[in-house]
């Protein structure tokens, strides 16, 4: 059986609304896309990092009660697990403040065994850091020698914009493990300096990964590949919190491709209807995601889409 290997950083989420606390919830940008896809049935594992304190040990816990193998947790006892506050504006979108104390060693965790046509979904600042990218290159190494689909979510804040000269090539690289590129207009401004989707994908994406798709928020998502050029309208809602949004259309893009069948050989032969089909399970969990304070779909929402 297909299965999805996350690789990422967890955290816990405390939420602010009004400058006062309202939720606290484990997080992170590929994690709350491995949540949501585990609560919806699909094999998931993944690889991250937590310290060997309360919060990390709920962060497990949660993981392993939302159908989550946690074999490849590395669990440090030299740190601290990360938190990070999130304060919702007027818009209900988060500025965030992190509080790191990560160990020396980071990552130490044996990798989990990868099949052709599983799904690898990495992102973030995670897969750039420059301390971790020696581990995260050689999974990904091994991932790609056995034909599994890697889904990279670029997911690069404003808070390192001033770093993308110098992550430069390693972002391409990341480009070239990808079977599907996925990033925001935000992503691609802070690191090209481009808003327009079209350019940033033959500019900079196309000669490295054939697929990528833009979002944009509320805005209109764009959808490149060598089969389909398309833009979606996104359908207006009244959010309670963004936090997850981008994460979660990840989770339903991955979804979709397993439900058409989809692996690292027939991707680019995707046909018009079968993107449609993917590009709106993307849009459905995101859409739910953003009317709750949880990062993840709802379980109640994944036993009912299961159904469908």
């Amino acid at each position: 059986m297909r299965k999805v290997i996350g690789i990422g950083e967890t955290i816990l989420d405390i939420i602010f609304k009004n400058e006062q606390p309202t939720a606290a919830v484990p997080g992170g940008s590929t994690f709350n896309g491995v949540i949501s896809l585990g609560r919806i049935g699909v094999p998931v594992t993944m690889i991250t990092e937590t310290g060997n304190d309360r919060v990390g040990r709920t962060i497990k816990q949660f993981m392993e009660d939302n159908g989550i193998d946690s074999t490849h947790v590395c669990m440090y006892e030299d740190g601290r697990t990360a938190i990070s506050l999130a304060y919702l504006n007027e818009r209900n979108d988060a500025e965030y403040t992190f509080y790191k104390d990560y160990p020396n060693a980071r990552l130490d965790v044996e990798w989990p065994v990868v099949n052709k046509d599983d799904i690898v979904m990495m992102g973030s600042y995670f897969v750039l850091n420059p301390v971790l990218r020696g581990k995260v290159k050689e999974f990904l190494d091994y991932a790609t020698k056995q034909e599994a689909l890697i889904y990279y979510d670029i997911n690069f804040r404003s808070s390192h914009a001033s770093e993308a000269i110098k992550l430069y090539s390693t972002i391409l690289e990341n480009f070239e493990y990808a079977s599907i590129v996925r990033g925001s207009t935000e992503d691609f401004q802070n690191m090209f300096r481009l808003t327009d989707p079209e350019k940033a994908y033959k500019q900079e994406v196309f000669y490295h990964c054939k697929q990528m798709i833009c979002t944009d928020a509320e805005g209109e998502i764009c959808l490149f590949s060598p089969s389909v050029n398309k833009r979606y309208k996104v359908n207006k809602i009244e959010t309670v919190s963004t936090i997850g949004a981008g994460d979660n259309f990840n989770a339903g893009i991955i979804f979709g491709l397993m439900q058409e069948g989809i692996g690292r050989d027939n991707i680019a032969a995707l046909s018009e209807e079968q993107w449609n089909r993917i590009i709106a399970h993307g849009m459905a969990f995101a859409a739910e995601v953003c009317q709750s304070l949880n990062n993840s779909i709802s379980k109640e929402f994944a036993i009912n889409y299961g159904r469908k």
